[in-house]
């Protein structure tokens, strides 16, 4: 396999675990407190984070401890991506896989509205029309088999994907030009997140000792894959090839979220919910692709950064990447 393949390869492997991300979160809460999942899923990512750099150890020259720069970035992003995860997992725990992944990619078109830098002299009239292209597929896949009052989790999804842009727009400013090791940064993160789900989610520890293997399975699939796996295969892939090639794999991922849902969870689409999802998929390329050729023909200021996706995180993801959601 030719190194071009290799990494789409590993890109689009990374797509498929966070989309699959929807479907192990939905199963964990189903057996566990919503609270305590996210607990143990923080932590173990960050027992993962802390036993690679102490493999890391002594390999490279430079500071071996966390600087300033990375404390200063990772405490408030570590606290963002905890609130991120929180909604996210709260949803997924009252709609479909399919729809999660799918609204959550929102977070595409709703970031360059959140972070401008990028854009002087405002978004392109096209950016515009494929967000409306995107709040219509919302609107049809909250449908589901007729128009009633929204569910709960797809509200959730949506509130999930707004913040999610915050997150990331929050990652460009605190990150660009910094000199910030992604590694560090994101187990500063996953610190930071333990650190706030175990005062509120200690009261059902105990469950823990009355989960059964299928339950500890996708706790660790969360944290070992969705998180760390994803986030350095991320890292990795994206050094090799360009941004627009990756921008394109990523974004597979609601793709992955609705077919893991369908062919492992039983999940079906009605007619007006799939052409919901065929309306988020094209509005989330268009708007990605609109954004991504404003900003790199745009006159360019000092202060200028690229919007980037975060992921999760689906883990936390803090590395500087194009517009595609993530999963933690």
């Amino acid at each position: 396999m030719s190194d071009a393949r290799r990494t789409d390869a590993v890109l689009l492997v990374v797509a498929l675990v966070w989309g699959s991300s929807y479907l192990s979160a939905q199963t964990a809460v189903a057996a566990l407190p919503v609270l305590l999942v996210l607990l143990v899923r923080y932590a173990l990512s960050a027992l993962a984070c802390l036993g690679l750099l102490a493999a890391r150890a002594g390999a490279r020259s430079g500071p071996r401890r966390w600087t300033r720069e990375e404390l200063k970035a990772g405490v408030p992003l570590g606290v963002t991506q905890a609130a991120v995860l929180a909604v996210e997992t709260y949803g997924v725990a009252h709609t479909t896989a399919a729809n999660a992944g799918l609204i959550i990619s929102l977070t595409i078109v709703l970031t360059p509205f959140l972070d401008r830098t990028g854009h002087p002299g405002g978004l392109p009239p096209a950016f515009y029309a494929a967000a409306g292209v995107c709040v219509l597929a919302v609107g049809l896949l909250m449908s589901g088999n007729g128009f009633h009052a929204p569910r709960l989790g797809d509200l959730l999804m949506l509130g999930a994907a707004v913040v999610r842009a915050g997150h990331v727009a929050l990652v460009g400013r605190l990150t660009t030009g910094r000199a910030v090791r992604p590694l560090h940064l994101t187990t500063v993160q996953t610190l930071v997140g333990t650190a706030l789900f175990l005062v509120p989610a200690a009261r059902d520890l105990p469950d823990l000792a009355r989960t059964d293997a299928a339950t500890w399975t996708q706790l660790l699939y969360l944290a070992l894959f969705c998180s760390v796996f994803a986030f350095l295969a991320q890292t990795w892939a994206v050094q090799r090839t360009s941004a627009s090639r990756a921008s394109l794999l990523l974004g597979t991922e609601p793709v992955w979220a609705a077919a893991v849902g369908v062919a492992l969870a039983g999940e079906h689409f009605t007619a007006v919910s799939g052409l919901g999802a065929v309306l988020m998929v094209a509005g989330t390329y268009w708007g990605q692709a609109v954004e991504r050729a404003h900003r790199t023909t745009a006159p360019r200021r000092t202060d200028v950064h690229p919007t980037e996706t975060d992921k999760e995180p689906r883990c936390p993801t803090t590395t500087p990447a194009p517009t595609t959601p993530t999963t933690v």
